[in-house]
């Protein structure tokens, strides 16, 4: 897939162009590109970074990074991206000036969005304007119970079954492998620490079965409150992997919530209880 950070880099010629945050690329995203995919010619995506609603002044706990979200957006067939870096400046352009600073700019013909899309100065834009401008536009109904806000609420529960279907894949955490305390190899159980992005939504405390790297992964998402921590940890344990991660991207696929972090009466029984969450994610399913 061809990426492009401004409308130069991208030779001007007929377009379909599907045009959204795709802040974790859903199923509902899906079908947004599965329509601009068979409207045929050259699917391109345009899409924004910074989140408009952090450059706003709200606050947004995102599902991808925008590394992600690109690796995501290819994964559907999409041939091109476009990133508009999104500015005070850009939120304040008018519907009518965007469409020629970026979509007429880029020879977009057909525009694909969902049909609750809004985009330009105080959200003025919708798919009728894009038509009365000159495009011709497909709007995609909306997926029941399919939003970036509903998986967030999920994953803020660590219900992490329930946001796979939504997402149409399993829910992921991402980061970079930093220097942590040690502690788990010297229980036997070394760990990966994860540095994941301030924007990032992390899902609640507790202990997971997943799986990293082609590995089965046990992973703790907290404090770790046996040894008294106040800081958070994302921490996962690839099962049966030998290796130096450090310094390496980390995606990681969140299968199911085994249980609540908790402190133990002793170390001895820490080990025996890893043990057996080593065990439950041997045994867990993919959720889909």
């Amino acid at each position: 897939m061809i990426v492009a950070r401004s409308v130069e880099e991208l030779p001007e010629r007929e377009r379909t162009v599907a045009v959204g945050s795709f802040d974790g690329v859903h199923r509902g995203h899906r079908v947004v590109l599965e329509t601009a995919r068979a409207a045929g010619g050259t699917t391109t995506v345009v899409t924004f970074w910074p989140h408009p609603r952090l450059v706003l002044g709200n606050r947004v706990e995102l599902l991808s990074t925008l590394e992600r979200r690109l690796e995501l957006l290819e994964g559907e067939g999409a041939d091109e991206a476009l990133i508009v870096t999104f500015t005070a400046e850009v939120a304040a352009l008018s519907p009518g000036d965007f469409a020629d600073a970026v979509l007429r700019r880029i020879g977009a013909t057909t525009v694909v969005v969902g049909e609750n899309f809004r985009f330009g100065r105080a959200a003025a834009g919708d798919g009728a304007l894009l038509e009365r401008l000159g495009f011709e536009v497909r709007l995609v109904p909306l997926l029941t119970d399919v939003s970036s806000t509903r998986i967030r609420a999920l994953l803020r529960e660590g219900d992490v079954v329930a946001a796979a279907p939504l997402l149409g894949r399993p829910a992921e955490i991402e980061g970079t492998v930093v220097l942590g305390d040690q502690r788990g190899g010297t229980l036997g159980f070394p760990t990966a620490n994860l540095a994941v992005p301030a924007e990032l939504l992390v899902p609640a405390y507790g202990i997971y079965a997943g799986e990293a790297r082609g590995h089965r992964a046990a992973i703790s998402i907290g404090v770790n409150p046996h040894y008294g921590g106040d800081e958070r940890r994302i921490e996962p344990h690839l099962l049966d992997f030998d290796g130096d991660l450090y310094g390496q991207r980390l995606v990681v696929e969140l299968w199911r919530r085994l249980r609540d972090e908790r402190a133990f009466a002793s170390e001895d029984e820490l080990v025996a209880q890893i043990a057996s969450d080593v065990e439950a994610t041997r045994a867990a399913e993919r959720p889909i």
